[in-house]
């Protein structure tokens, strides 16, 4: 009996034992992958992109991100009467999980410096104090910190950025296509000067401290700038970047002179470094990247190849191709990302619409490198895949359209989508 006994409890022992060294010798299984990772979206390897708030309303634009990474949504259109989408990840797993609104202007201006949250309308400039624990702002603490800007039908958003040394800069595009007589209007001459030149077209500078400012209380900074929804200060450098939109319909107008194809490749959306006192050119002149050169606009007697007084006017540091819609750029400041990345641009390319019969361009996130405060290589395509179909006929065919660009703390790089109110957050993990 004995025997047996321990013959049994031999046995258990050993296929406990064998049991157990079976299961400490079996692979981990791979957690499964989050579900909010948009592969969709096409990156570089080793970045991914997580899908961190959809559905947030029609026309997110411009976007920021405060030291705790809480991230503020400018809209174009009110949803539920509000006007800003506040968001917040409580978890670390890169999505929001909480989404409240606030606020009662649309717009498309929207920056954080300090515990100050500022924003704009088509007309006017507001500025919020943030709360240290809360995610939403007190609305009683809005102000006013410019307004009185012109009202305009063409390129009216008033897109900022702040200096951190007192100032703040806004672009007031111009409500025109080329300063004609008659506004887009086949063969109508340019005015000459551009009277819009006085009020548009530029970047005025405004105390950032200062509430009720008007309009004409700010300083021209820079002009010819026909619109820059694009703009932003490098801390590297001390200074003011722009990217323009380049004007249109150079064919329609001007058929003897352009062909259809020429006017789906002219002209360069130009990315700027801008000096205070700075004259780009609009609308006496455009870039031509074939020639590499400004030339003067058909408006004002151009030809294509005449530069005339076109010798005056800035030349950009990168021309684009033409007619992609620069909303927003930002320079990387994190980091996360590997060092190719440190201090280099992204610009968000919002998609064409006039580039028939070549395919419509855009529609992604650009990066541009550089070093010392220059531009040091190639713009190469960072982020695609938001329109989701290729080619894209249309804008309306395009299901998502980049729009606003910013850094979190973490180095994550979010981008804001026109379309449905979609944020994607860019992470490095290579």
């Amino acid at each position: 009996m004995k025997k047996l006994l321990l013959l049994s409890f031999t046995l258990l022992t050993f296929f406990a034992c064998k049991n157990e060294s079976t299961t400490d010798s079996k692979p981990a299984e791979k957690s499964a992958a989050p579900a909010n990772i948009d592969n969709s979206i096409s990156l570089p390897q080793g970045f991914k992109a997580y899908v961190f708030a959809e559905k947030l309303g029609e026309g997110a634009r411009h976007l920021a991100v405060n030291a705790k990474g809480d991230v503020y949504v400018q809209l174009h259109t009110l949803f539920d009467g509000k006007g800003i989408a506040a968001l917040r990840d409580t978890n670390g797993d890169g999505q929001a999980d909480v989404t409240a609104y606030f606020g009662s202007n649309t717009g498309t201006g929207m920056d954080i410096q300090g515990n100050f949250l500022y924003c704009s309308s088509d007309d006017a400039v507001f500025r919020y104090e943030l709360k240290a624990d809360s995610l939403l702002p007190d609305e009683n603490s809005r102000v006013l910190l410019v307004g009185g800007f012109p009202k305009q039908n063409e390129h009216a958003s008033k897109s900022l950025t702040l200096d951190g040394k007192g100032s703040i800069y806004v672009n007031i595009g111009a409500p025109s296509n080329a300063c004609q007589v008659e506004n887009r209007s086949a063969g109508s001459p340019g005015q000459d000067p551009c009277p819009l030149l006085d009020n548009h077209a530029g970047i005025w500078r405004f105390d950032a401290n200062k509430i009720a400012q008007q309009a004409k209380d700010g300083k021209r900074y820079a002009s010819g700038i026909r619109n820059a929804v694009a703009l932003t200060w490098n801390t590297q450098t001390n200074g003011l970047f722009v990217v323009q939109h380049g004007r249109d319909q150079l064919s329609e107008f001007w058929p003897k002179l352009y062909t259809n194809e020429q006017n789906a490749e002219l002209p360069a959306e130009e990315f700027f470094q801008v000096n205070e006192g700075d004259f780009l050119g609009w609308p006496y002149c455009y870039f031509d990247p074939m020639q590499n050169k400004k030339v003067l606009a058909p408006e004002y007697g151009g030809d294509g190849k005449k530069t005339g007084r076109c010798e005056q006017a800035k030349n950009p540091i990168v021309a684009f191709p033409a007619h992609m819609a620069p909303n927003d750029v930002i320079f990387y400041n994190g980091s996360k990302f590997p060092a190719q990345y440190q201090n280099g641009a992204f610009i968000a390319f919002h998609g064409s619409w006039n580039r028939s019969p070549q395919e419509q361009k855009g529609y992604f996130v650009v990066f541009v490198p550089f070093k010392d405060g220059k531009v040091s290589g190639e713009w190469q395509v960072f982020a695609d895949g938001f329109a989701g179909v290729k080619p894209v006929p249309s804008p309306s065919d395009a299901k998502h359209r980049p729009c606003g660009l910013a850094i979190g703390p973490d180095g994550a790089l979010y981008v804001s989508d026109s379309v449905e109110g979609k944020i994607w957050k860019i992470v490095y993990q290579g």
